[in-house]
This record gives structure tokens, sequence and C-alpha cells, in this order.
């Protein structure tokens, strides 16, 4: 049977007053042995309920109680509300109509918000403090109620993920950028988190927002934990690129992208780059590398974020809910074969190709003009290669200062001799065709 409890809070006062005083209601104490029990149980300290420090009360406060309880019994003992309860005593009467009205009216907005408005337009003072007027609307029963529809009319409802990597969310966070010499370096961290579990299974800290530096971040999340069924992610331009529909779509993974300037609907990823700053990066102080940055956030996760409860997942861990998934794992070969990217380019005369903004050597001087096939894979980094009768030949970054000193390669191959002459005349057509038109047969 499970212990009774007091219905409310003025039942549960009742009752600690009646512990107090209860022994004295039931004895037939004379008037100067009942002075004497009041004094005695005055010096006592006591805890009231809801309360978090102990007091003691006076001899003619537990006289009243007593006194109170022969009279009514339980009932007597419990508190009286305020006769002018929910009116707001510091708060003039057209001040409280207006504020009641204002939350009927806009029951979204927030307390500190009205109470700015109206201090700015001279209609409330400091003296109001948000305290009073949140109690007189508890009091009034006027809560404030976020709409749950948005501008669109979309109707947002809380969900997740049925199980750890069905769905991955990833975005990008801007920190505090720091100085490397006289250059200013920008901070930005790069993250992937799983939504079931609110686990992060990639965090890695760059100095740019490109494409390949996210699909470098997604690929080592894939080859630690397994790929996802979705990929969720916002709709900046490192996340619009041909190159990461391409993996997704050899992997199987959804590509998703939430509605443009919709902050809310990327809550959980933006909960946690919130949590993130309040606990570790605005703590970090003066680094003095991206590296330095990066393994302290680390640290921070594996020590604290993903063995702490969280409230998303009822009080447990990330790490624990995560540990129970079943990962998707992807062979090496065939991750190898999705990062995999080619693209043509013409070679210039100089036999120098550019990409993504680098300028890089083809070693075959005779590609001068030509259009190739670059390979590029985004699994190891490795440098880029063009692709030429099956076989792959590494670029290797321009050097000017040493190309000066080097002997030039052949533009073109020499062609072998043929081993008979070739019977071709392109005389014999002209004047063929110049017979043809004496005979007017053109």
């Amino acid at each position: 049977m499970q212990d009774p409890k007091p219905k409310d809070h003025r039942e549960e006062v009742a009752v600690f007053r009646h512990g107090l005083i209860g022994e004295l209601a039931v004895r037939d104490l004379s008037h100067g042995e009942l002075s004497a029990e009041l004094r005695r149980i005055s010096g006592q300290r006591v805890r009231p309920p809801d309360c978090d420090n102990t007091r003691c009360y006076a001899v003619a406060t537990l006289e009243r109680w007593l006194y109170a309880f022969k009279r009514a019994g339980l009932d007597g003992l419990a508190p009286r509300g305020r006769a002018d309860r929910g009116r707001g005593r510091e708060l003039a009467a057209a001040l409280r109509d207006l504020l009641c009205d204002i939350r009927r009216e806009r029951p979204e907005v927030s307390v500190p918000m009205i109470l700015r408005t109206l201090r700015a337009d001279g209609r409330a003072g400091p003296e109001v403090t948000a305290c009073t007027v949140r109690r007189m609307f508890a009091e009034r029963g006027l809560h404030r109620s976020i709409d749950v529809a948005d501008k669109a009319g979309t109707t947002r409802l809380r969900w997740q993920a049925e199980r750890p990597g069905a769905l991955w969310h990833g975005d990008i966070c801007h920190g505090a950028s720091f100085t490397v010499g006289t250059r200013r370096v920008p901070v930005r961290v790069h993250g992937l988190l799983d939504d079931a579990s609110r686990y992060v299974v990639a965090l890695r800290v760059f100095d740019n927002e490109r494409e390949e530096t996210m699909l470098s971040t997604f690929s080592q999340a894939i080859m630690e934990h397994g790929k996802p069924d979705a990929l969720y992610l916002d709709n900046g331009s490192t996340y619009r690129g041909d190159v990461l529909r391409l993996v997704c779509a050899r992997l199987g993974i959804t590509l998703l992208h939430a509605k443009p300037y919709d902050a809310p609907a990327r809550g959980k990823m933006e909960r946690f780059w919130r949590r993130m700053r309040d606990e570790a990066l605005s703590h970090i102080g003066q680094l003095a590398s991206l590296a330095e940055i990066e393994t302290s956030l680390r640290t921070w996760l594996s020590r604290f974020y993903h063995q702490e409860p969280h409230a998303g997942l009822v009080g447990r861990a990330p790490g624990k809910v995560f540990e129970a998934g079943d990962p998707k794992r992807v062979p090496e070969a065939d991750l190898r074969d999705a990062l995999t990217v080619r693209t043509r380019r013409r070679v210039r005369r100089d036999t120098t190709v550019s990409i993504d903004g680098t300028v890089y050597e083809v070693p075959l001087g005779y590609l001068a003009g030509h259009v190739v096939e670059i390979v590029t894979s985004l699994f190891d980094a490795a440098a880029p290669a063009i692709e030429i009768d099956g076989k792959r030949v590494s670029l290797r970054v321009v050097d000017p200062t040493a190309n000066a000193q080097r002997r030039r390669p052949p533009k073109k191959p020499i062609p072998d001799a043929p081993r008979k002459p070739v019977d071709f005349d392109p005389a014999c057509t002209l004047a063929a065709t110049e017979e043809e038109d004496d005979d007017g047969n053109a």
C-alpha cells in the first residue's frame, strides 16, 4: 500500500502545524504547564513544507494554532488565502486591467517583453516587477500559450526518429576567431548529431565552410559509426552541392533540407550548439590552433555530454542510447567508391589545371590543350589524379621556383613510323570534284 499524502499544499501545512501542537490538544494542562510546553516547542527548530531553511515559531503563534485546532480541527490549521488574491496589491487597477488584456490578446508574449514595452511607453514604472505580474496572471488563470502554428499555418509537433542511425542532423557553429601572427583565423565547428540518441557522431573544427570540408567530416562519421538512413541539413551552400547529393545517392542515404529561414525546425541541433557554447566553447580561452580547440571540445563531449542524463531522453545518457542501436556498417571499398568524384578539366598550355582554387601540374606535357578526367577521392584526402587509358596519374601542386630548374617535358608524344606507305592523296579527290563540275553534274 502506498503512503498517503496530503491532497494539496494547504493540507500539507495543516499537518505540519498539527505535528507541533497536536499533543497539547489532547492533554489536560494547567495554564502554567501549557505556557511551559509552548515555550519548549518554541525553542525547537523545524523545517516548514517547501522551505529550504529551518526556523522557530513564537509562543503566540503556537497558541493561536492550538485554539484554532480545538475550534475547527485540521481545517483550522490550514493557511488562509489573501483577501486580495489575484488583484496584485502593488498594481493600480487600470494597470492590472491593461496587463490582463494584453495577456488575453497576445498570450504568446513573455512577461519581460510586456513590461519592457509598457516601460518604454511610460505606462509602467520600475516598481512593477515580473514576479508580481506572473503571480497575478497565474492566480487569474492567464497562462502564457505559444501558438503551435507558425505564420505559414504549419503545426509543430515534438518528433523523434524511431532508432539510433535513422536520422542525422548536420550543421555548423561559428566560434570566436583567434589570432595567429597577424592573421585572424575563423573558427567553424562542423557537427553531426544522431536524432534518436542526441549522440554527436562527428565534431570537427576548421576555418571554412566548404563542401569538401563537410564531406570529410561526414565520411569520418560513416567510417566510425556506419551510415544513417537520412541526413537532415539546412539550406546553406555547404549542404547544397552536387557532390554531396551524389555521395548520398551512392550510399542510399536520403538527403533532406529544412525550409529556408525556419530555425525552429532545426531545434535539436540548435539546442546542442547552445549547450556546447555554455559549457565548453565559451570557456576555452585563447588557444594556438584549431586542433587544440577541437581536442578541448572532444574532451567535453566524451567526459560530460555523452555521459550525462539528457532531458530529451527522459534522463538517459546519449552514449548509452546510441550504443543500444544497430549501426549499418559500410565496407571500406564501397565507401571509397562512393566518395570518389570525377570532373572534367581542360589542361592549360603550361600543363596545369585548377581544382577548387588550387593549381596542379600535369606530368604528361603532351596533354596540354586536351580535356582530361580528374579523379578526386574524398575518402583519404589523396592528391587528385587524371585517369587516362585506365590508369591514374597523380597530380602535384605547382612549384614555380622548382620548375625554373627542371627540364621541360615533351609537349606531344613522338608518333611511331608507319610500317608501309599509306595510300592517301587528297589532291585526287579535288581533281575528281573539278571533273564533275565541268560535266554539269554537281
